[in-house]
């Protein structure tokens, strides 16, 4: 559950004060759907959230959490007066100001020559804002809009014939997929999601260069490297907000990155697209029709670390059984390949490589936004110590 107070500002960015909070069931902070049906059940108002002011301390989700809306209709009666500072800030994406919402609707409105489209916004966060949209036809589209970091999701989504249109601001027009996100998929599907994504990724080893040109970020070999090394030392999260613990942290003299870098490479699998988060509640549809969804964390690299999520959750049996599913796949394409030891010279590398990708995200996102993601850094740096320190 969420105990919601929403500030709001009209349409010019002027700020009308608070309303008083309000439950909803949905603990995730970024699910806002709930949100706006409440705010308009108990106030009759039309509200567009932009983005989160402050959370409880200490969650990651659920708790007390106080989101910036914006609505166009006249403010009740019953507001309390709030003291926010509405400057912008340079990491706020366009979908978070005021205004942002209209602006995104109406630019899928004018791509599909539908003005009078309806919009349903579903979610947003630091990660991505992302509407319902029914065309004045009947048929269901979906509006996705991302921060910078994540624009390179677009051209993922182009290659794999995924996007109806996209704009330089992180917009995408989305055709719907019928089914469920599969969170909850059994065993099976997970063999079904490793064929799909080794499908792609055996067409991609051949379009690397293509797909680096339209902006995918390069984690090959000594760019990985570079990155991980550079997460080592980050002395800018060892500050006041103490986002890291000193005793969690490795040092660049310690050989294990390079050596474990070099050892993958030698496995001879190809680099090519990695997904980057490929749990199964990133493929929607149903376990016979999939669809893998949500290209933000993707990169140019070794494949590995895409099967060792997709492992998260399984029992130890399990576990084994997708990993040499997974390995027989790609020894049938390249027969000289050493795909079992890949896996087990990249966990370290990979837990390495969440905490990279979460200090991005902080590097990306403005303070305010920093509690979804804070308590990540520490916890993939010190699974990547233990597993690095583990006994062979």
């Amino acid at each position: 559950m969420r105990e919601v107070t929403l500030v709001l500002i009209d349409g010019g960015g002027s700020v009308l004060g608070s309303l008083p909070p309000f439950v909803v069931d949905l603990p995730y902070w970024q699910e806002v759907s709930s949100v706006i049906a409440e705010t308009n059940r108990l106030h009759g108002l039309d509200v567009s959230v932009l983005r989160i002011l402050s959370t409880e301390p200490g969650l990651i989700r659920g708790g007390k959490v106080t989101y910036l809306a914006e609505t166009k209709d006249a403010p009740p009666p019953n507001l309390t007066p709030s003291t926010l500072d509405a400057t912008d800030h340079p990491l706020r994406p366009d979908y978070a100001k005021p205004g942002g919402p209209s602006r995104s609707i109406g630019w899928a409105g004018s791509v599909l020559d539908d003005p009078d489209l309806s919009a349903a916004q579903q979610r947003t966060w630091n990660l991505s804002a992302i509407w319902r949209l029914t065309a004045t036809t009947g048929e269901t589209l979906w509006l996705k809009q991302v921060p910078r970091f994540f624009f390179h999701e677009a051209s993922v989504l182009s290659y794999l014939d995924m996007v109806r249109a996209h704009d330089a601001d992180g917009r995408m027009l989305l055709a719907d997929i019928p089914g469920d996100d599969l969170y909850d998929a059994p065993y099976p599907v997970r063999e079904d999601i490793a064929r799909d994504m080794v499908t792609i990724q055996l067409r991609a080893a051949n379009d690397v260069g293509r797909l680096l040109k339209a902006g995918v970020p390069d984690r090959r070999g000594c760019n990985l490297s570079t990155k991980l090394l550079a997460l080592l030392h980050e002395d800018a999260l060892l500050d006041e907000d103490a986002l890291l613990d000193e005793d969690a942290l490795l040092h660049e003299d310690e050989p294990w990155v390079q050596e474990r870098l070099n050892a993958i490479t030698a496995c001879g699998l190809p680099d090519t697209l990695v997904h980057g988060d490929l749990h199964p509640g990133n493929v929607r549809g149903t376990p016979e029709q999939r669809t893998i969804i949500d290209w933000g964390d993707s990169f140019i690299g070794q494949p590995v670390f895409d099967i060792i999520r997709l492992a998260e959750g399984l029992t130890e049996p399990e576990t084994v059984r997708l990993n040499r599913f997974w390995a027989s796949l790609w020894r049938d394409a390249l027969p000289a390949c050493d795909p079992l030891t890949a896996i087990e010279t990249a966990k370290p590398l990979a837990a390495l490589r969440n905490a990279m990708v979460y200090a991005d995200f902080l590097a990306g996102i403005e303070p305010s936004e920093h509690p979804y993601h804070a308590q990540d850094v520490p916890f993939w740096l010190a699974k990547a110590k233990e597993l690095a320190t583990a006994p062979a």
